[in-house]
């Protein structure tokens, strides 16, 4: 049985500090510094979910002849997260919380069966508070 390894882990923990940090500082930081404050997080909640869709051209490079399918989810959220970086952040950040279950839920369908089942713990524990965080800093805007 894999495990995921101790510094992915804790990586991964350490990735959740900006999305609370941006989360905590919509509701807190005065008016002016507010705008700053939406973008970063919209910025670094864009860079997630690019990342996570990468994922997928991991796997496709694997195979003798990837699968289409791989390739094309592996663009579709960087995609929707230039749109929704683009967008007032009330609504980008609820897009990037969106994309950020959506890449979860088919990471349930396809990670078994790229033998990378071993990460969904800590897929779904690491995307479940990023897009709260996207959430609660929406609610804030």
């Amino acid at each position: 049985m894999n495990t995921v390894p101790a510094a992915a882990l804790r990586l991964g923990w350490a990735g959740l500090l900006p999305f609370m940090l941006g989360a905590a500082l919509v509701w807190l930081v005065r008016p002016d510094a507010h705008p700053y404050v939406t973008l970063a997080l919209s910025a670094y909640a864009g860079v997630i979910v690019s990342f996570l869709g990468g994922i997928y051209w991991g796997f496709a490079f694997r195979q003798t002849q990837p699968s289409f399918r791989l390739l094309v989810w592996g663009v579709v959220p960087s995609l929707v997260a230039w749109v929704a970086l683009v967008m007032p952040p009330s609504a980008g950040l609820v897009i990037h919380g969106l994309m950020l279950l959506a890449c979860y839920a088919v990471d349930r369908r396809v990670y078994p069966q790229m033998g990378a089942a071993h990460w969904l713990t800590l897929r779904f524990r690491l995307s479940s508070v990023a897009a709260v965080s996207c959430f609660i800093g929406a609610a804030g805007t």
